[in-house]
């Protein structure tokens, strides 16, 4: 159960950098509506890993944390803010997920 708090509380770190991204773009309302979105996934993500770090090696538990919020970002990043999307920065992203499932197999 803790691995899949771990996980949400991975997606929810993505989150807040989806929204970190989306107040570059706008001002007003927008930005502020944004802004709570990131404080409120910001939230989310540390007391999920404060959770799972209840039973989970924390020497594991936050590498993975960061590795499926970078990963979510990344992805996030080229779905929603275009970024570019080239051989190397895709390789280096499936090394970076194999190393998460490593990391989950010998835990």
């Amino acid at each position: 159960m803790n691995w899949f708090i771990l996980i949400v509380a991975g997606l929810f770190e993505s989150g807040f950098a989806f929204c970190l991204g989306k107040m570059k773009e706008v001002s007003g309302t927008a930005y502020w509506l944004w802004g709570a979105g990131f404080l409120l996934c910001l939230a989310a993500s540390m007391l999920l890993l404060a959770k799972a770090v209840q039973t989970l090696p924390i020497g594991t538990a936050y590498p993975v944390w960061t590795g499926i919020g970078a990963v979510g970002t990344v992805v996030l990043g080229i779905l929603f803010f275009h970024e570019p999307v080239s051989f190397l920065r895709l390789f280096f992203i499936t090394t970076l997920i194999a190393s998460i499932i490593g990391l989950k197999v010998v835990s």
